[in-house]
């Protein structure tokens, strides 16, 4: 059986966290190793995955970056042969969650499988369209063939919730070590290149959304802007971004005009937030400041960092 690491990067994770870890350890499959990459937490974020049996790494908050403090975790668990990821948010929504994600890589072929996004309970009707909308009922096998029919949709994958087949990523490059972030998407679409396949496993499933206030929502599509504009790649390779664009807004539209025509308004703002940032973050960052671009990111500190090592400045 293949050895499983698990790498969570958390920073003050909250309220939710005792919920997480004992969401984690009701799994039927538990990972052979636990990493927690903590940048210096105030809470007790750190104490208590120390308790729940994680190996704790500490970084500057300022070393963060969603790449290279991944791909650190990567080469720090050098003898996990699977390797998977999650984030604080992201709570396991059952007892075979772990091990349903896992089964993805009976598969030789499968480099990479991401798990099904619920919302949480709660959460708003836009946010939770959108994890309706970007993770649906039934699994599904993508591979470099299929990019005439998935376009950009082929190389769609979230590590809030998602594993890796160590020897395809590291063949792949692994991730990027300074992006703003998509590191997800970026090794998936050179995994594609590679040979791989990636599987989307509904049964393996997470609560995990956001409702984003109207300024996240700009800061967000700012940085898939800035993402794109320096993958430039992904998209000369999967098509872009349009077609799948205005499927969405049209799927938005017609979900809330059935379950809360009220937020149209709001919906229709938001897209014109999200288009207004993607296209100053794609075709403009880099005339203008660094200050500007800070201020418009959602990700801070990616405008202040230096381009990083594998292993993050400070990790003790």
């Amino acid at each position: 059986m293949s050895k499983v690491g698990l790498i969570v990067p958390t920073l003050n994770a909250g309220a939710l966290w005792p919920d997480w870890l004992q969401a984690l350890a009701g799994q039927t499959r538990k990972p052979d190793y636990l990493l927690l990459i903590d940048s210096s937490s105030a809470d007790a974020t750190a104490e208590l995955a120390r308790a729940a049996g994680f190996e704790v790494k500490t970084i500057a908050r300022r070393d963060f970056n969603h790449g290279g403090t991944r791909q650190f975790g990567v080469d720090y668990l050098a003898d996990a042969e699977i390797v998977l990821f999650l984030t604080q948010d992201a709570l396991l929504a059952d007892a075979e969650a772990l091990a349903n994600l896992l089964a993805a890589f009976a598969d030789p072929e499968v480099g990479a499988a991401y798990g099904r996004q619920l919302p949480h309970v709660g959460a708003g009707p836009i946010g939770a369209h959108a994890r309706l909308f970007n993770y649906p009922e039934h699994s599904q096998v993508r591979g470099l063939a299929d990019r005439d029919r998935f376009g950009i949709k082929t190389v769609f994958i979230s590590n809030s919730f998602a594993g890796y087949r160590r020897s395809a990523l590291l063949q792949a490059g692994g991730f990027p070590r300074h992006t703003v972030m998509n590191e997800d998407t970026f090794a998936a679409g050179k995994m594609l290149l590679h040979g791989w396949k990636l599987q989307y496993c509904a049964d393996a499933r997470v609560f995990h959304s956001h409702d984003y206030g109207f300024a996240d929502e700009f800061r967000r599509y700012f940085d898939i802007g800035v993402f794109h504009n320096r993958a430039a790649w992904l998209q000369r390779t999967f098509g872009g971004a349009a077609g799948e664009g205005k499927r969405f807004v049209g799927s938005e539209m017609r979900y809330l005009c059935r379950h809360a025509p009220a937020m149209l308004p709001s919906a229709m703002l938001r897209t014109l937030l999200k288009w207004l940032g993607y296209q100053i973050g794609r075709s403009c960052h880099r005339r203008l400041p660094v200050g500007v671009n800070r201020y418009f990111s959602l990700h801070r500190a990616y405008w202040s960092a230096s381009f990083p090592s594998s292993a993050p400045p400070g990790a003790d």
